[in-house]
């Protein structure tokens, strides 16, 4: 099977003239930066990658580079995008790189190069307080504000309901602790939110990432709104002290800008109005792009979105008679949509090629229903009279117009919604996700390429950067129709004399009656070989749990088991125990950075293929046909399996063993494909290897 790295011959061939003095120029620019770090060596895999976009950047070519753990990709990539004069926009998957990039790499550069030049972190509107809500709050008291259902009630973060709208500030609305905040929550909702109002005054950045404490959803809801629902600045009495429309002109005025990955999404759903102007953007963590994507083009409904404008409107309108009606059935028809779907959850819907066929009349009549009491919803709300308030100059009466034009633009946006999600095309696949308590109706494009071949590649050039950047990932974001580079520069860890692959080959088939055990039993002796220092790694919860529950109570080290505590301080704990060890699943697979002896063994308890069942892979296989594999299923595993072996080797002076205990890595036909994707270490599927491996390594 081909790779992205086959050599292509139609690749575009770069000038060698002002593209190789920017390559020279920048890997000159580099060496400057980088003499100012305390093991300021020079690599040749950055100097590599960071010449290939100083040369990308001066052609317009967009350029795929996969760097491996220690390249240094984020100054490669910076270093020239500085020295360019363009506007760039750098999106992350992940708070921890946005943080590295503004408070460690761009100040560094600044230093290094003696150059000035602007930078800015932008999040999603609804990361930041809302001055306007904490004006209603603060002046209409807040036990009256308790008296909607709202976000608080849904378990949701954003005053609509709608989890995309927290999921364009990523992880930065994590509630896992990282290190920067160490107060408790102060107890109770009401202090909460007393607590909220009071830092409002004191703040300069109105940033939730700033607070001492994780707020919880439903207070945060309180003092802050999404971007469906805020009028903007111009239509707030509080938006010439926005603190989410000053972020917006520092990104405006700064020369590059730090976003995340869901945020990028959220500008190119928007029609390109979330994001400054620019001429180049950089997808670090690029192993992420496409499903981010998936996410951010789609649309999501919940009952929540519809509790909460009901919450919204009930002021709004005649509090009896036909108005008040409606605002009720708004509310039900969102519970009715939650509990016809509840028993869907995991499966598509509305799915004209079905088989057998399944008859979704009633859920397509719903939301046809919803429609309507949405539009005369909206209506209702438009009509509520406010003549003498907006001419007022009260405060209250400025509030109410306030609050008037945000239910508004949140029943805009949910009807838009429903239409889009009733008016599906071809390209598009509807299914039920979450759980049956917290149900989401999500419409999803089967197919990202061409949505971003006609709104993006077109008007910036790109670089795409990641350890792994998956196999075909320029024809599956859509990038085969643009002159496009590809390079791997590798990474500069001696991998071959760090680090041992071993694959238990001898392993039972998993879906034999003794494969449980035997998988156990082969961990046990791995973890005994290497004295704990284990991040042990499962495909599903359940046999996170098991493994976990089997094993322990016969470990003479420490287990940590993922659920027990937040990721945060699970790692924290990992990391000060060395022989300790972790049991996780896929939200460990990547993101997790614990260098030295502490992580000596990683094992995978078998090879990360998706779900058959899941709706939007189904719909992506049906579109592939008789390469469904090759195209959806052999990518995705691939790309996770590296994610997950990844975490072993983090600094050149790591050592450790990669295992897998699925055998099919040794003897699938597809296994070559697999390894392709892995770092270049020995490989064994004999244990005793693993053992004396481990043993040399250890006495360092």
């Amino acid at each position: 099977m081909e790779t992205d790295w086959d050599e292509d011959p139609d690749a575009p061939v770069l000038d060698s003239g002002p593209a190789r003095q920017a390559g020279d120029d920048a890997v000159e620019a580099l060496a400057k930066v980088t003499a100012g770090l305390a093991n300021g060596e020079q690599r040749p895999e950055q100097q590599e990658m960071c010449r290939a976009v100083g040369e990308a950047l001066v052609t317009g070519t967009h350029l795929v580079v996969q760097a491996g753990t220690g390249t240094g990709k984020s100054l490669a990539y910076l270093v020239p995008a500085v020295l360019s004069g363009h506007k760039v926009v750098v999106a992350t998957a992940t708070k921890a790189l946005q943080d590295q990039l503004a408070e460690k790499d761009l100040p560094l550069i600044e230093r290094g190069l003696g150059q000035a030049f602007s930078y800015a972190v932008l999040k999603g509107r609804s990361n930041y307080i809302c001055r306007q809500r904490v004006a209603e709050v603060g002046s209409g008291g807040i036990q009256p504000e308790l008296g909607g259902e709202g976000p608080g009630g849904t378990g949701e973060v954003s005053g609509t309901g709608d989890s995309r709208e927290a999921s364009e500030a990523g992880e930065a609305e994590s509630s896992e602790p990282d290190g920067s905040r160490t107060e408790r929550a102060p107890a109770g909702l009401v202090d909460e939110v007393r607590t909220l109002l009071a830092w409002s005054d004191s703040t300069t950045s109105g940033d939730r990432a700033d607070l001492s404490f994780e707020p919880s959803g439903r207070a945060w809801g309180m003092v802050s709104v999404g971007p469906r629902e805020c009028p903007g600045a111009f239509n707030c009495p509080s938006g010439n002290r926005c603190f989410a429309e000053a972020a917006r002109d520092r990104a405006a005025a700064a020369d590059v800008v730090v976003v995340n990955t869901h945020l990028y999404g959220a500008h190119l759903a928007s029609g390109q109005v979330v994001l400054p102007d620019h001429d180049v953007v950089v997808f670090d963590e690029t192993h992420e792009l496409e499903e981010v994507m998936t996410s951010s083009l789609g649309v999501e409904i919940t009952p929540g979105r519809f509790r909460a404008l009901a919450a919204s409107a009930r002021p709004l309108v005649r509090d009896e008679g036909a108005e008040a009606d409606l605002v009720a059935s708004l509310s039900t028809v969102g519970d009715q949509i939650g509990t016809l779907l509840a028993d869907r959850v995991g499966t598509r819907v509305m799915d004209d090629n079905a088989q057998p066929p399944v008859d979704d009349s009633e859920l397509a009549e719903l939301l046809g229903r919803a429609a309507d009491i949405t539009g005369r919803v909206t209506d209702a709300i438009r009509r509520y009279d406010l003549q003498g308030s907006l001419l007022a100059e009260g405060r209250s009466d400025a509030d109410k117009g306030a609050r008037k034009t945000r239910a508004i633009g949140a029943a805009s946006h949910l009807t838009d919604d429903l239409h889009r999600l009733m008016a599906r095309g071809d390209g598009d696949v509807a299914w039920v996700d979450g759980t049956r308590r917290n149900v989401r109706l999500r419409l999803s494009p089967i197919d990202v390429g061409p949505v971003l071949s006609a709104a993006l590649w077109g008007d910036v050039t790109a670089v795409l950067t990641s350890a792994t950047v998956p196999p075909r990932l320029v024809e599956r974001v859509g990038l085969e129709r643009f002159e496009t580079s590809q390079l791997d520069v590798g990474s500069p860890f001696d991998y071959r004399a760090h680090a041992l692959l071993y694959v238990a080959r001898h392993l039972p088939d998993r879906r034999a009656p003794q494969a449980e055990a035997a998988l156990q039993a082969e961990l046990a002796l791995l973890i005994e070989a290497a004295g704990g220092r284990t991040l042990a790694l499962f495909t599903s919860r359940r046999a996170t749990e098991e493994a976990a529950a089997a094993l322990a109570p016969d470990l003479p080290y420490a287990v940590l088991v993922q659920g027990e505590l937040p990721k945060g301080r699970l790692l924290e704990e990992f990391a000060a125990d060395e022989t300790s060890c972790l049991f996780a699943t896929l939200g460990f697979w990547q993101g997790v950075d614990i260098p030295g002896r502490a992580l000596s063994l990683v094992t995978l308890d078998r090879l990360p293929f998706s779900r058959p069942d899941d709706p939007l892979l189904q719909a992506r296989r049906a579109r592939a046909g008789s390469r469904a594999f090759q195209l959806v299923d052999l990518p995705r595993a691939a790309t996770l399996l590296a994610q997950g072996a990844g975490r072993l080797i983090r600094t050149a002076e790591d050592r450790g063993v990669v295992a897998v205990l699925d055998p099919r890595l040794a003897t699938a036909s597809y296994r070559d494909v697999l390894l392709s994707t892995l770092p270049p270490m020995r490989r064994t599927v004999e244990r005793d290897e693993v053992a004396e491996f481990l043993r040399a390594a250890l006495a360092r």
